[in-house]
């Protein structure tokens, strides 16, 4: 396993942007994940190694890009119209390969994490 770097988050006013960025090999499938205190881990984002399938949550499809940079090795989550319930310690992940459209959205097939970034949306 290795440890994704991360950065960005923050606090923002609910309709806000915020971008997050995430070190990963431009062979990875990389995954945001998302998670309040006492819930399970969520699904938010995910894109394969050569950018054809991105998948997203229900929650924040239309609001939330995930893109990729490979000459920077790295992954972005762009947030748009952010709201009060996008409020979440937020996670890249990565593992090398492709995956399915369900795998994409499954944390447990996700290898390498980041550390996590506070994300605040304030009413």
């Amino acid at each position: 396993q290795e440890r994704r770097v991360q950065s960005g988050g923050g606090l923002v006013q609910a309709g806000g942007s915020l971008r997050l960025s995430c070190e990963a090999s431009v062979r990875d499938t990389v995954g945001w994940f998302r998670q309040t205190p006492g819930s399970e881990r969520r699904f938010v984002a995910s894109l394969t190694p050569n950018g054809e399938n991105t998948y997203y949550s229900d929650s924040v499809k239309g609001r939330f890009t995930i893109s990729r940079e490979n000459a920077r090795n790295t992954v972005y989550l762009q947030m748009n119209s952010l709201k009060p319930e996008d409020t979440a310690l937020y996670f890249c992940a990565s593992f090398a390969g492709y995956c399915s459209r369900t795998g994409c959205r499954d944390w447990r097939l996700f290898r390498n994490w980041g550390q996590g970034t506070q994300v605040t949306v304030s009413s």
